[in-house]
């Protein structure tokens, strides 16, 4: 390739169409392609690496804890876990419709995992997604201080076509946190789409938000357009995680070792207990 050749495609900032270009050539060289034919290939290769990197850079932004891919999922452990729901959801289509889902079960059966993977098919079909933690969402708004900081962060979860909050249920949200999440809720209702786990049962989500009319106001609006799916059965993690019992070792005093069976880290569906003290603040628990 030409020195000059190349230095344009810089300046115009085809690098995807620079990188095949020798081969593209080469390729209608040996193929006779028409004028046409040959733009059109090379075309679609800068097309192509530009939509790489923007799913790359969506994907960052989206803050996923993992990324994941549904090939990866092994739908036959659990057979209550229905195959064509979860695909139905990968479709995207409930994301067009601005309508809900709700992934409940207990710690372990999958829920991170699934909606990950959703995420990561809804950037995929060009949707913005976010995917925060109840811990997560506890901790951006407590850090708040100044009001035109807490407007970013509300923004911030209002902009995405795809709001994925996970692990609802895992701690009781500080009063402050539940009006924001009541908040974000309302402004996204049948405007945005929201996607939610939860380990607890509804009846459950007053004392978890701590205030009835809020979870009320909270639950009327997710529900009315939401596809909620249940989910039981064993622990996908320890599944796929190995078994613990099984590599126990034996210390040197002939006691059972019990690494990994206690790890510190927390699993997918858990992060170290944060309680609130009676002023409100929020405390973490050993």
């Amino acid at each position: 390739m030409r020195p000059s050749l190349l230095q344009s495609l810089k300046q115009l900032r085809l690098s995807g169409l620079a990188q095949s270009l020798e081969v593209r050539l080469s390729e209608a060289a040996g193929n006779r392609l028409d004028h046409g034919e040959f733009l059109e290939l090379i075309l679609q290769d800068e097309l192509n690496v530009r939509s790489s990197r923007l799913i790359n850079r969506r994907v960052k932004a989206a803050l996923f804890r993992e990324v994941k891919n549904l090939d990866e999922f092994d739908f036959s452990f659990n057979s209550s876990i229905k195959r064509k729901q979860i695909h139905d959801l990968a479709s995207c289509q409930f994301i067009r419709q601005k309508a809900d889902a709700l992934l409940l079960g207990p710690p372990g059966v999958g829920k991170t995992f699934l909606v990950q993977a959703i995420g990561h098919q809804a950037i995929k079909a060009s949707f913005l997604v976010l995917y925060r933690s109840i811990f997560d969402l506890a901790r951006d708004f407590l850090g708040d201080e100044e009001l035109d900081q807490q407007d970013k962060t509300l923004n911030r979860y209002l902009k995405p076509d795809l709001l994925i909050i996970d692990d609802m249920g895992m701690k009781q949200l500080p009063r402050r946190c539940g009006e924001c999440l009541l908040e974000i809720i309302m402004r996204r209702h049948e405007n945005r789409s929201t996607m939610m786990t939860s380990n607890r049962p509804l009846e459950d989500w007053a004392k978890l938000i701590g205030d009835v009319p809020a979870a009320t106001a909270i639950l009327d609006r997710f529900l009315q357009h939401a596809a909620i799916i249940n989910i039981t059965g064993k622990s996908y993690r320890l599944r796929h995680g190995g078994n613990a019992e099984a590599n126990a070792k034996q210390d040197p005093r002939g006691r059972r070792s019990t690494a990994g069976q206690n790890d510190s880290s927390p699993p997918e569906d858990t992060e170290p207990v944060t309680a609130l003290s009676s002023d409100g603040e929020m405390a973490a628990q050993a």
